[in-house]
């Protein structure tokens, strides 16, 4: 059996829950777990912050070069840091939630973070979700998946993740803004959401949360034994 350690590449819309499970499957293989999601929501959260509009392209591009943005392991998630400060759990608002599409839209944002994600990526025994992982970031990766899962499905999930949280929104309103989310990210013109033809569909919509990981990591052994 070969050790190799491979790139796996998790794409999916909103809700699918691909960030937790990219979590507990990286670091059941030991592998590094790169939160891309984080980066373009850290990148909202600046925009937010400096107070500039994020249908404003020019404005918007014009920051990249002030952010600097870092990364670091955390016990359950990437710690992430925007000019020095950190800023985990302010990304996570409804208020990025609601422009993170809109920023992740601009070219110039997609190339800064899509530069720094293959350069994590280069060492292999990575594992990197987001919108366009294996069409844009890293279409050679060894293992590319599409999770997904029905409306219903991953409102009612975003749903129960923020239930007496200062986040809290009525399942109807989660619902909506995923499927605005959905629209927004498969039309962008920017790296629009799309499921590669190589890649393995898994629709969690009837799935439990550890089904959804066992099932990613007999794909990964799998590859591993065929190398």
């Amino acid at each position: 059996m070969s050790l190799k350690k491979i790139a796996v590449a998790i794409d999916g819309p909103a809700g699918a829950g691909k960030s937790s499970i990219s979590k507990v499957v990286a670091k059941q293989l030991g592998y590094l777990y790169i939160d891309t999601g984080a980066m373009y929501r850290s990148v909202t959260w600046a925009v937010l912050h400096d107070g500039i509009d994020p249908t404003d392209q020019a404005a918007v591009e014009t920051i990249l070069p002030t952010l600097e943005l870092t990364m670091e392991p955390g016990n359950d998630a990437c710690k992430v840091f925007v000019r020095g400060q950190e800023v985990t759990d302010l990304i996570r608002t409804p208020q990025v939630n609601n422009a993170v599409s809109e920023v992740a839209s601009h070219k110039g944002v997609r190339q800064y973070l899509v530069e720094r994600q293959r350069l994590l990526a280069d060492e292999g025994g990575v594992i990197l979700d987001g919108r366009d992982i294996g069409s844009v970031v890293l279409p050679d990766a060894e293992l590319k998946i599409y999770l997904t899962a029905s409306v219903k499905a991953r409102a009612k999930r975003r749903w129960l993740e923020v239930q007496g949280t200062a986040n809290e929104q009525s399942l109807d309103e989660i619902t909506k803004n995923v499927e605005r989310r959905d629209e927004m990210d498969k039309n962008r013109e920017e790296s629009p959401l799309v499921c590669v033809d190589d890649a393995v569909v898994i629709d969690s919509s009837d799935m439990t949360f550890d089904e959804t990981v066992n099932r990613i990591l007999q794909l990964v052994q799998e590859i591993i034994n065929h190398e």
